[in-house]
């Protein structure tokens, strides 16, 4: 239905745009042509001819369509603020409306300084900064939606590849730009009003996924900002594009076996992703004396006292690399230091696999066009895939699985999907509790970090100079 209301109201808007061509002395014909529209227009506005070879870059052409536009609507006399927004928000109202009025009439190239000084036109000190205002809002969010938007770290979940307090640039040109599900959305805020909260965003123009060429694709163990999948559930229910944003590690790609043996992560039968930055988590065994806070935040160290039954600290949690826990080792209060063991429930948390964060799979992560088999044992693995991110109806009855009300055995994949996984395994919330990430729920690639900010340093040391344009491994 959207498709045709668009469609509609796309022909009307190139009827009047063919009203205004004839009444400027050219062919209507050439009104619907794209790129040749866009050729004719910058005769007419007085603006460079080869300008329209920025019509094939991706954003940018968007820019130079608008000034062609807008200046077009200035040669017909068209240069107040309602009549510039109305012809961007309503053409199809407007445009048919101003080709049809004798009145209007087609005065000369709106960019010449003949044209300037022939029909002058003074700006109120309102208009100025309202046009500053909207133009600035526009350009931002087409940067922020299409080319790149500055992220920080919340939380320790990457440590310490990233760190609480860094801020990253996120590039969506690398994997494509994500045209917005929600365009209704005010400026800025991501899915919860500033200030007053509520929904920052209207459901009423709902556009189904479609992703802009990239420069690349995803490849396995790509740092990757997406959407939380699981604000699809309640109290949520969010749109794709207005789910919160995660960056994780992309340590398995569409069509690898992804498994986790005691806590290390093996990708297609070998080691997964490792790096000296990978954090793991220990418990560490002291005498009375137990640990220096003073000294585990001087060194940056996550850790969580552990009391026995009488409230005493006898050891510690503590999330760091094997670099640092060979030191910790070393230290006079430390008696006993054991790996621990991360026993919490993983993705699908089905009693068939009693899979846990140390231990589970092996699991093939879905690949667009894969058939997979419908039964009871896949059915945990596939039931969300196929219902909230493919929009199905599933249904296990007793005599067999339904797909769409129609029993089924097999089903075929729509969409790449991906395993997400933090750095900080075992202070991680990833792929392993939620499971598959959608390729429409993928944001862009984190590039580098630009500032840093650490909270607990001195006034001198708040920023960390060494993070600073940083890329990102």
């Amino acid at each position: 239905m959207w498709y045709i209301i668009f469609g509609l109201l796309t022909v009307i808007s190139l009827y009047g745009l063919w009203l205004l061509f004839k009444k400027a002395g050219k062919q209507g014909w050439e009104a619907i042509v794209p790129f040749y529209r866009e050729y004719v227009m910058a005769q007419l506005v007085g603006r460079p001819t080869w300008w329209i070879v920025w019509l094939f870059v991706p954003i940018v052409n968007i820019f130079i369509f608008y000034g062609f536009y807008l200046d077009l609507i200035k040669s017909f006399g068209k240069r107040r603020f309602w009549e510039n927004a109305a012809a961007v928000l309503v053409p199809f109202i407007v445009l048919p409306m101003w080709g049809r009025d004798t009145t209007v009439k087609y005065l000369g190239q709106s960019n010449t300084e003949e044209f300037k000084k022939k029909y002058p036109y003074k700006k109120t000190v309102a208009r100025e900064w309202a046009d500053a205002i909207i133009f600035a809002t526009v350009a931002a969010s087409l940067i922020r939606g299409f080319l790149i938007e500055a992220y920080m770290i919340p939380t320790g979940s990457m440590e310490r590849s990233l760190l609480v307090g860094d801020f990253l640039f996120v590039s969506k040109l690398n994997y494509g730009p994500r045209i917005p599900n929600t365009p209704l959305a005010f400026p800025f805020a991501h899915h919860t009003m500033p200030v007053t909260g509520g929904k920052a965003y209207s459901e009423l123009i709902k556009i189904p996924y479609k992703r802009l060429p990239g420069f690349e694709n995803i490849e396995r163990n790509d740092v990757v900002v997406f959407n939380f999948p699981m604000e699809a559930d309640a109290p949520f229910n969010r749109p794709v594009d207005k789910r919160e944003n995660y960056i994780k590690r992309a340590v398995g790609v569409s069509g690898d076996v992804v498994e986790m043996k005691g806590g290390n992560l093996m990708v297609n039968g070998k080691p997964g992703f490792g790096s000296a930055d990978v954090q793991t988590a220990y418990i560490v065994y002291t005498d009375e004396r137990g640990l220096n806070p003073d000294i585990l935040v001087d060194k940056r160290f996550e850790y969580m006292e552990l009391p026995d039954e009488n409230g005493r600290i006898v050891a510690y949690l503590l999330h760091v690399t094997k670099e640092e826990i060979e030191e910790v080792k070393g230290w006079s209060t430390v008696t006993e230091v054991v790996p621990y063991n991360n026993d919490s429930p993983a993705f699908p948390k089905d009693a068939q696999y009693n899979w846990n964060f140390h231990n589970f799979g092996p699991l093939t992560v879905p690949k667009k066009g894969d058939v997979v088999q419908l039964n009871d044992l896949t059915y945990p693995i596939y039931q969300r895939l196929i219902t909230v991110y493919e929009g199905n109806k599933l249904e296990k009855q007793a005599d067999g699985i339904y797909l769409n009300g129609v029993k089924s055995n097999t089903y075929t994949i729509k969409m790449d999907y991906y395993w997400m996984m933090g750095d900080n395994r075992d202070n991680s919330l990833d792929s392993r509790d939620f499971g598959f990430v959608p390729e429409d729920h993928v944001v862009g690639k984190a590039l580098f970090t630009w500032l840093s900010w650490d909270k607990d340093g001195t006034f001198f040391s708040k920023i960390r100079w060494n993070r600073i344009f940083r890329g990102i491994k």
